[in-house]
């Protein structure tokens, strides 16, 4: 059983392709990969949510260096507006368990959105190659990602459908420390929840790699524009329990009182992706409450 540790995805010696079938999904011409190969273990039962009562499409909109970028949207019927939240997927991109996720919040009454950050280079949904998924998440940096949030904003501003005032965002893996670096740069965002998302270069980095990742969600406490709620594991092989204390820390010292990192102390990394063996049912079932909570409490008042 493949067992992904750190947010990076697996080392080379963890490498096994799955032989579940995978299928693909197909909406508005786009075509976005079931779950992704590279991480599903063949024991998981993932949550499957349904689309009854709800409006879902594959949309695109241009972002600023004038890639077509596509997205997943899923929201309740209905004419709204309905408050919106960007989810960020992990290094696997829009695969079935972040359009789940989507439904998930559809359900609960927000109009969810996936952006496909990594296409312009290739869809690593499909991919078991863990070599050529990194390469490819790679070319997605802090500039070219920080446009698409934007032009996501914008986009989000032109629904009659959407609620451009009251704008959260999520994210896993990767896109947990996009939700930091997002929070802290736009203000139009009125909520964050970041799901093990690194905080610090890793001790093993170079510089290069260090710079590479800037800004580092550790640096960022001053700069939130909005709270964070980080949900973290405490069994978690590429983020040590040192940088959550030092996030936390930093929060405290910045005066951000509504911002803190909840450590689950018995987690992995990856404990919300219901498709991994990493999966953990409690402690993925209490964050995704503590998430709509904060949602609740910044989009629906």
């Amino acid at each position: 059983m493949t067992l992904i540790t750190r947010p990076e995805g697996l080392s080379a010696d963890q490498i096994a392709p799955s032989r579940r079938s995978l299928g693909m999904a197909t909406l508005g011409g786009v075509a976005f990969a079931a779950y992704a190969p590279a991480a599903l273990s063949q024991a998981a039962s993932p949550i499957t949510t349904d689309s009854a009562g709800l409006t879902t499409a594959t949309v695109s909109w241009p972002a600023p260096d004038g890639f077509d970028l596509p997205a997943y949207v899923a929201r309740p019927e209905g004419e709204g507006p309905f408050p919106v939240v960007i989810v960020v997927s992990e290094i696997f991109g829009v695969h079935e368990y972040i359009r789940d996720v989507c439904r998930r919040l559809a359900k609960a009454g927000y109009a969810a959105i996936a952006p496909a950050f990594f296409v312009r280079e290739e869809d690593p949904a499909p991919l078991s190659d863990m070599a050529r998924i990194q390469q490819i998440v790679a070319t997605a940096g802090y500039e070219q990602v920080m446009g698409d949030v934007a032009a996501a904003l914008e986009w989000i501003g032109l629904q009659s459908w959407a609620n451009a005032g009251k704008v959260g965002i999520t994210g896993f893996c990767w896109g947990g420390k996009v939700v930091w670096q997002a929070v802290a740069r736009f203000p139009a965002l009125d909520a964050g929840v970041a799901w093990y998302g690194r905080l610090a270069p890793a001790a093993t980095a170079t510089e290069a790699q260090a710079a590479a990742g800037r800004p580092w969600p550790a640096n960022l406490a001053a700069d939130l524009k909005a709270p964070v709620l980080g949900l973290y594991g405490g069994q978690d092989g590429g983020i040590p329990n040192d940088t959550v204390k030092a996030t936390n820390d930093a929060l405290a010292a910045a005066g951000k009182t509504d911002s803190q990192i909840i450590l689950y102390p018995d987690a992995p990394h990856g404990f919300h992706a219901d498709y991994r063996a990493s999966y953990r049912e409690a402690d993925a079932k209490d964050g995704w409450a503590r998430l709509l909570a904060l949602f609740e409490q910044k989009l629906k008042h």
